[in-house]
Order: structure tokens, then C-alpha cells, then sequence
């Protein structure tokens, strides 16, 4: 009996057991910086900002100074200012378009994982069609078919990230759906409409709240290169796209042009991601019971 004990109790003592994530000093600073770009670019009519709009042909190129902080563009415009109000038109892109595809993608595919059946494969097949075509050259063509607009290109970019919405969507419903707080709830006569939103949501959400945050990443990058390639919002407003479009001209006179809103665009895409991968390994339903 003694010798059965003591196995068991070397069995428990090494057996692992599942830690939680922790929230390394990297989460932390990506908390930081996004809340930093976020403020920044909410508040930026209350700062102390010159005009991104004025232009000074005296002053071009300038180095940084007291009165210009990060120097003038090509223009005379003021580059600390167009970086403050690009991050507004990239952060709105980038937040806003995710939006609309977590919206349609994430009740689409909830409803897909549920119901099954038909409605899946319609769902599914509608799904491939929009993947099929290339998203870039789908938006460049829509964009240049409507215009450029700060809407239009919102509108394009969150119908474009719908099909990955659907599929993390459809994926965890499809894990929860045959739980057995579903089936009780089956059983007690809750009603389809209850059931989705009251014992499916709750437990979807998290997952696709991770990865609305790493849409958000591979937003801004898009945002940036249909700026980049001049189908962006209009001039004179400036997104980080276009101000890193405008830099490539004065490479070798001013590198800091392109090199500065790239390295903004980097420390945001990169903050996202950061937080999107943490949110996720926190949420991912193999490390526990939901």
C-alpha cells in the first residue's frame, strides 16, 4: 500500500500543470504605445499642432527644430503634425473596417456553426467567392471604380476581412454548439434566437476579439499600401501611406520623410499584433474549459 501511494504521489508530482500566459514587459509596452497613437490621434485638434495642411515652399525639407519637431516634408508641411493626423485616418481604416467584418463575418458565421446544413454551404461557398479574387487588386479596382474616399476605402476593407471573420466565428461555434450548456438549454425550450446570443456569444466573442485585434494590424498595412500606391484618402489629407509615398521622393535628401511614418506604421502594426497574440493564447478554449 505504501509503495501504491508513493507512485501515485510521484505521478501527481510530475505532472504538469497548465499555467496561464503571463503578461511579459513587451504586452505592457504594446498597451502603452497603442494607447499613446490612440490619444494622440483623438485629441489632435486640442494639441498645440500647426496645420498638416499649410504649405511654406521657403521652408522645405527643414531639420528638426524647436518650432518643427520631426522637420518639414517636400511641401513645407510640418511633419509631426501630418503624423499626428495621418495616425487618425490610418487608425480609423484600421479600427472601423475590422469592425464591419467582425459585424457580418462574426453573425454569419455563428449562424453557419449553429444551424448547419444548408445555410452553412451557402455561407462557406459565398465566402470562397470573395476569397478567390485577389483582396488587393479587388480593392484597387472597387477604389478606382468609386472613388477615393475615407468611406469607400473602409467599406472595401471590412467586406474584405468578412471571410476570416466567418471562419474563426464558425470554428468556435462549432466547438460549442454540442456543449453541455447548449444541449440544457435545448432542453429547457430556449429559443434559437436565446441561445445564440445568450450561451454562443459570450464564449465566441473572446476569440474573435483576439483576432479583430490582429485584423486591425493587417488593416493599417493594407491602408498603407493603397495610400502607397496613391488610392488612399484624398489629398491634402495624409494617411501614413501617403506621407511614406511622399517620402520616397526625397530619399536621398531626407530619408526621415519615408522613415519616420514607416517606423510609426512598424511600432503600431507591431503593438496589435502583440496584443492580439496575447488575447489569444489566453483564449484559446485547449488551455482550459470554458
Amino acid at each position: 500500500m505504501a509503495t501504491l501511494e508513493l507512485s501515485i504521489n510521484e505521478e501527481v508530482a510530475v505532472t504538469p500543470v497548465r499555467r496561464a500566459p503571463r503578461l511579459g514587459p513587451l504586452f505592457w509596452a504594446a498597451i502603452a504605445w497603442t494607447i499613446f497613437i490612440l490619444a494622440a490621434a483623438a485629441f489632435a485638434d486640442l494639441l498645440p499642432l500647426p496645420s498638416p495642411t499649410d504649405m511654406d515652399m521657403l521652408e522645405r525639407r527643414m531639420p528638426m527644430s524647436q518650432l518643427h519637431w520631426l522637420g518639414t516634408d517636400g511641401l513645407g508641411r510640418d511633419e509631426f503634425a501630418r503624423l499626428i493626423y495621418g495616425a487618425r485616418i490610418s487608425l480609423t481604416v484600421g479600427l472601423c473596417a475590422p469592425l464591419i467584418g467582425i459585424t457580418i463575418g462574426g453573425a454569419l458565421g455563428m449562424l453557419a456553426g449553429y444551424f448547419r446544413g444548408r445555410f452553412e454551404s451557402i455561407v462557406g461557398g459565398s465566402m470562397d467567392v470573395l476569397l478567390a479574387f485577389p483582396p488587393l487588386i479587388l480593392a484597387l479596382a472597387v477604389i478606382a471604380y468609386l472613388g477615393q474616399s475615407l468611406i469607400n476605402l473602409t467599406c472595401i476593407v471590412g467586406v474584405l476581412s468578412t471571410p476570416a471573420f466567418m471562419r474563426v466565428a464558425r470554428a468556435a461555434t462549432l466547438t460549442l454548439a454540442r456543449r453541455e450548456f447548449v444541449i440544457a438549454a435545448q432542453a429547457l425550450g430556449a429559443t434559437h434566437a436565446r441561445i445564440l446570443l445568450r450561451e454562443l456569444l459570450p464564449n465566441v466573442f473572446l476569440p474573435l476579439l483576439a483576432f479583430f485585434l490582429l485584423g486591425v494590424a493587417v488593416t493599417i498595412v493594407v491602408e498603407g499600401a493603397l495610400s502607397f500606391l496613391g488610392l488612399g484618402v484624398p489629398p491634402p489629407i495624409s494617411s501614413w501611406g501617403s506621407m511614406i509615398g511622399e517620402g520616397r521622393e526625397s530619399l536621398e535628401v531626407a530619408p526621415r520623410l519615408a522613415f519616420i511614418p514607416a517606423i510609426a506604421m512598424f511600432l503600431t502594426v507591431l503593438s496589435f499584433n502583440l496584443i492580439g497574440d496575447t488575447l489569444r493564447a489566453l483564449t484559446d478554449p485547449r488551455q482550459g474549459a470554458l
